[in-house]
């Protein structure tokens, strides 16, 4: 009689156990586990590698745990920020180190889009994006380009305009306002448009957009980057890179966003001044001890993972700076050795810090004003800078202060 529902040592008969010492069961026990190991090493031996090979045996490997771990390509420090999009280091496929020649062509075919929007790195691989440093310039390739621009223009200031590609209203605002003064003060002044790419339904067809926009103006810089949000410090190092490789002769630039207001002349009287610098220079609305914000909530928002410090550096704000055209190539080199995170004006900052410069407070800091209150003209021929709410805003008041006879200020 053999006990119901038993396995292993608890199969023998019962009347058999009973009268069985108990020291004598439990070695009974072991040899018999000793023997069914024993047989089973000799039949996975006996397989052949083809079996072994097989996918669901390399999952169940203990080898390939070992692999996941000791794997240096897989390398990734601290947890994976899951709130920021894949495309902020990895939008394209990696530049060699140094820039090849650019053809001498002024727009290339629209490479393949996708229509879908960025992966999020809840749902893709992490990169490790301090040994590969997705984030740098280099990594991508100017779609289309302008690279005799400065040659033929020899500009003394240059105003690069980050704008969504999408957004020809803008652009098209600019144009008519202060990207049209091209003679300021005896120097010329070249305005241009730095775009990524655009993504989602339409993109295909918003592409073909943008290439017919510049057939047309000649003025649009496209990079391989997806043009979001989060990727402003990738768009920004790509204006800086632009700046060493195309435009290096020109004296000043200006990094300065869509929705603002410029004062192209007040601009330019500043930068003749004998005591403003003409290298090492970075001017416009200082920011000090401002704090890393940790609240997932923000649209400012940078993990830890990203910037370990709770302070940035001094940096000056993003709606508008002005440099010697000599920082550009410098700042590329330094954000070789930053970690890019989200927030552009403060990782300039990080990279000047780096290179033991600090950007400068402007002759007159009262010229560079945020948000406006409500227009008025007597100001307005005072200031450098504006931020405003719409792009009509840049045609009226542009038209108002320009066109209107008589002084300005009564």
């Amino acid at each position: 009689m053999k006990e119901q529902g038993g396995s292993g040592c608890k199969s023998h008969v019962v009347v058999e156990s009973l009268g069985r010492p108990l020291g004598s069961r439990v070695r009974l026990c072991f040899y018999s586990l000793l023997l069914l190991s024993t047989i089973i090493v000799m039949v996975l031996f006996a397989l052949p590698s083809s079996f072994l090979q097989m996918d669901w045996w390399t999952k169940l490997s203990p080898v390939s745990y070992y692999h996941i771990w000791t794997n240096q390509s897989l390398w990734w420090v601290g947890p994976i920020p899951t709130t920021l999009p894949i495309s902020l280091l990895t939008t394209s496929p990696p530049r060699p180190p140094t820039l090849s020649p650019t053809p001498p062509m002024t727009t290339l075919p629209p490479p393949p889009l996708t229509t879908s929007p960025p992966r999020s790195l809840a749902t893709s691989p992490p990169t490790p994006a301090n040994k590969y440093h997705k984030g740098h310039p280099r990594n991508f390739h100017f779609i289309i380009d302008q690279p005799s621009k400065c040659m033929t223009e020899n500009p003394y200031l240059v105003l690069l305009v980050p704008v969504a590609p999408g957004n020809p209203t803008a652009r098209d605002a600019i144009r008519r306002t202060w990207g049209n003064e091209t003679l300021v003060h005896g120097r010329k002044v070249q305005t241009l448009f730095m775009l990524g790419l655009p993504g989602g339904p339409g993109a295909q067809e918003l592409q073909k957009k943008v290439h017919q926009e510049n057939d047309l103006h000649q003025d649009l810089l496209q990079s391989s980057f997806m043009d979001t949000y989060l990727n402003l410090t990738i768009k920004t190092l790509v204006i800086m890179d632009w700046l060493a490789t195309r435009c290096s002769n020109a004296t000043f630039a200006m990094k300065i966003d869509s929705d603002m207001f410029l004062n192209v002349e007040n601009l330019m009287t500043m930068l003749l001044r004998p005591d403003v610098p003409k290298v090492n220079y970075l001017t416009g609305m200082l920011m000090w001890d401002r704090p890393v914000i940790r609240n997932q909530n923000s649209k400012w928002y940078v993990p830890f993972e990203m910037l370990a410090d709770n302070t940035y550096p001094t940096y000056t704000l993003g709606m508008g700076y002005v440099f010697s055209n000599d920082l550009p190539k410098r700042l590329v080199e330094a954000a070789k050795d930053i970690k890019p995170f989200t927030i552009e004006d403060a990782y300039i900052g990080a990279c000047m810090k780096r290179l033991g410069l600090s950007p400068t407070s402007p002759p007159d800091p009262w010229q560079w004003k945020a948000y406006l209150s409500k227009y008025n003209r007597c100001e307005f021929s005072k200031i450098i800078t504006y931020i405003l709410g719409h792009s009509s805003q840049i045609v009226d008041y542009w038209m108002d202060l320009k066109k209107t006879p008589g002084p300005p200020c009564p």
